[in-house]
């Protein structure tokens, strides 16, 4: 039985794991669930899933949590704070970990999963955004496993060779081209943008996720974001990773070969099927998602994203090159505006602006150790607060 720690249980992904666990039950067990706040739906998943452990960040959601577990009679363990989800992802009876928690947050129990040698399910990129180096270097060094669940990068790593070592130069792969939906606001007139409300930039068109990854796609932050994941996932150098405009979000990722050969992976829209794969790789399980009908999908489109729509794309391009701690600088940035813009406290296309902003102002420094990391994340949040805080006339929409 293969014990599984989801980080950020409640979310989407988290919820889309449990699923694909629940249809396998004769194999995986899930030992922890974590959340940050949602102590009802948390309880729920402890009650249908009962998990040795439970944590909640916020300690009053924790005692709250474990009142109502204790009053159905389930036995769950409560553990509280980032100490709890530290504790969870090193458990000698954890042997995969689902990174799921969004944002910054997940960084050290991720790590903590790395450092303890598990198979970690990778769906938090900003692990590898702030500290790629450190992560991966960390994850060498203790034997992990280290399987990608972002759909994009799951479908790299299932068409690219096995034996990838010293970069793509001696894999035969010459360019990785990562592909995007373009969010909803793919084709608006951009004078429309200014205008845009969090409803709006919530609502996908292809795919069901949070909030703050559903302004992300919108922005194409997301992508920039999944464009330094893949550097630092496959050893590749920024300009050998394109993104890719797909609105219809059936081929999640193509590599190419210096045969000429172009790989691709095509699937339906559902998180479950990159779940299902680093879940039971090298090994393939149902998923429960529907076959993919090419017939009924009818065709495919591509096109180049335009980066006057799309600044942060070009921003995430610069961080990337920049080095050091640059994309934990973005990072940061990015969460706070995204945050201001869900609270209407900063129009839409303000946020690239504001990570701009910040970026110039707080000057990336080396990304040698996580307290470096860290200090720049908190610089970052600091200054990105200071340039919403003085921004005058934003909209409330």
């Amino acid at each position: 039985m293969i014990g599984v720690a989801i980080l950020g249980a409640t979310g989407s992904i988290g919820t889309s794991t449990l699923e694909v666990i629940a249809r396998h039950g004769d194999r995986f067990r899930p030992v922890a669930l974590t959340a940050n706040r949602q102590v009802e739906r948390l309880f729920e998943q402890c009650v249908r899933h009962r998990p040795d452990y439970a944590v909640m960040v916020e300690r009053s959601c924790a005692r709250r949590l474990e009142g109502l577990l204790r009053r159905e009679g389930v036995a769950t363990e409560v553990l509280a704070g980032e100490e709890g989800l530290v504790e969870v992802a090193r458990l000698p009876e954890v042997d995969q970990v689902m990174a799921a928690i969004v944002g910054a947050a997940g960084l050290q129990s991720t790590l903590a999963a790395a450092e303890a040698g598990k198979r970690i399910l990778l769906a938090n990129k900003e692990a590898l955004v702030m500290s790629g180096r450190i992560f991966m270097d960390t994850v060498r060094k203790s034997g992990a496993e280290l399987l990608p669940v972002d759909s994009e990068h799951n479908a790299i790593f299932q068409c690219m060779p096995t034996q990838r070592e010293g970069g793509l130069a001696g894999t035969g792969v010459t360019r990785i081209l990562l592909t995007a939906s373009g969010g909803p606001f793919r084709a608006a007139p951009r004078e429309e943008l200014v205008h845009v409300t969090p409803e709006q930039a919530c609502a996908h068109p292809n795919w069901e996720m949070g909030r703050k990854i559903s302004v992300d796609s919108a922005t194409m932050m997301n992508k920039g974001l999944e464009v330094i994941e893949a550097c630092w996932l496959f050893d590749a150098a920024p300009d050998q990773v394109d993104v890719v405009l797909h609105p219809q979000s059936v081929i999640h990722s193509l590599v190419q070969y210096a045969d000429g050969s172009v790989l691709a992976q095509l699937g339906n829209p559902d998180m479950r099927t990159p779940i299902a794969h680093a879940l039971a790789w090298p090994q393939r399980i149902d998923a429960g998602v529907a076959p993919l009908d090419l017939c009924a999908v009818g065709r495919l489109d591509f096109e180049a994203p335009d980066p006057a729509r799309f600044p942060c794309l070009r921003l995430a391009y610069e961080a990337i090159r920049a080095g050091g701690t640059a994309p934990a600088i973005l990072n940061a940035a990015n969460e706070v505006a995204v945050e201001a813009f869900l609270d209407r406290r900063l129009g839409f296309m303000s946020i690239p602006e504001v990570i701009e902003l910040t970026l110039e102002r707080v000057g990336p420094s080396s990304a040698d150790s996580l307290a470096d990391i860290l200090a720049d994340d908190e610089a970052a949040r600091r200054v990105a607060l200071q340039l919403i805080a003085e921004r005058p006339g934003q909209s409330k929409a």
